[in-house]
């Protein structure tokens, strides 16, 4: 807590170029190949800041570092995201809600040009304006049109400096503002009428200008992108982890950095981790693990969902501590996921206790019967 006049200087989440700044500042000075026009890292160097780099680095003077792994995925479709934007074309990421598109494009930018913070936020309310450019009233009464009274979108000072703009969930915005999307992204241009006459009427794009945009596969039908601003995209899907241990090992790297981040002891049980993701993996797919067929809710069960959840079950231990057994607590989180869309999906998730939850019960896990043991927590 501050006194009043204190400025505030802690952040809840820091960006990636000041939560990784060392290890930004190392690949600089690790790989001195070639790097297109703007970036701070070459294309090598970003790619092996997203994925990590397994084994220490040896940079010059004696520097050695290991590159932490900040997204799990496939690498062949990030170095695809990587040539995209060295071609100063657009990207698209595209995929279910969860599946980490908004800080794959934060990592990438932060890489790329040093800045995840050039955003704009697409929703139904997105003007053009916040694509291009506004003014500043007062300025603009007094003085009249001038640059000194222009307001510069993210995406302007993107262009200005050659770097990367992020456009976030793009299907939301009504067309006539993805329609002002499809011109920058053609023209590498935006044309100010109002200064029409003086030097500042058109502001081009420097080189290492481009636009990674991020759109949810379950929001087609919100604003369906025209097909000249797909064009102007190269897609790339960026779809759940495949694999159980690598997605429960990333749900306890996260939970177990949101509980460091209020200081509160991380006191989930490796076995309670893995039935959650298990649980979560199940009813995304529709089949479990066992290859038994599970009705699909019709909510997204996703890997950021399950962060939430064992974030949800540490704060539990740490808050409430009493040795309460915390696979007690997980069916009561589980239904707080599913009803958020569907209230029929409660019905789906109790399918789900009685044919998979029972199944490995009866089986003999020990863990399982205790979860089958409080169905009943399912039918509040």
């Amino acid at each position: 807590m501050t006194t009043k006049g204190e400025p505030l200087t802690a952040r809840q989440v820091d960006p990636p170029e000041f939560a990784y700044r060392d290890e930004l500042d190392f690949l600089a000075a690790y790989d001195s190949g070639p790097r297109p026009p703007g970036w701070r890292l070459t294309p090598r160097a970003v790619v092996t800041f997203v994925m990590g780099s397994g084994e220490p680095l040896a940079a010059g003077k004696g520097q050695r570092m290991t590159i932490s792994p900040k997204f799990v995925g496939e690498r062949a479709m990030v170095e695809r995201a990587v040539v995209t934007l060295a071609g100063e074309r657009g990207l698209l990421l595209v995929g279910e809600p969860g599946t980490a598109k908004s800080m794959l494009s934060e990592l990438l930018s932060a890489a790329v040009s040093g800045s995840s913070q050039l955003v704009v936020q697409g929703t139904a309310g997105t003007t053009e304006d916040q694509l291009r450019y506004g003014w500043n009233y007062a300025l603009l009464l007094a003085e009249g049109p001038s640059p000194r009274a222009l307001v510069p979108s993210p995406v302007l000072t993107a262009m200005r400096t050659g770097a990367v703009a992020r456009v976030e969930e793009v299907t939301r915005c009504l067309p006539e503002v993805q329609d002002a999307l499809v011109s920058i992204l053609s023209d590498r241009r935006i044309a100010v009428p109002e200064l029409s006459g003086s030097d500042d009427s058109t502001v081009h794009a420097v080189p290492g200008f481009t636009v990674i945009a991020t759109a949810n596969l379950r929001d087609r039908g919100v604003s369906e992108m025209s097909a000249a601003l797909k064009r102007r995209f190269n897609f790339e899907v960026v779809g759940p982890i495949a694999d159980l241990a690598t997605e429960t090992e990333l749900v306890r790297r996260q939970s177990k950095a949101a509980l460091g981040r209020v200081n509160a002891e991380y006191t989930v049980d490796d076995a309670v981790l893995e039935a959650l993701v298990t649980a979560f993996r199940d009813l995304r797919n529709g089949v479990s693990e066992e290859g038994w067929t599970v009705d699909r809710p019709a909510t997204v069960m996703s890997t950021a969902e399950a962060v939430s959840v064992a974030t949800s079950l540490g704060l539990s231990g740490a808050y409430f501590p009493g040795g309460r057994d915390m696979a007690a607590l997980l069916p009561g989180h589980l239904l707080g996921v599913v009803r958020k869309d569907d209230p029929a999906d409660q019905a789906r998730l109790l399918g789900y206790w009685d044919g998979a939850v029972r199944r490995r019960a009866e089986s003999g896990a020990a863990l399982w019967r205790t979860l089958w043991d409080h169905r009943d927590d399912l039918s509040q």
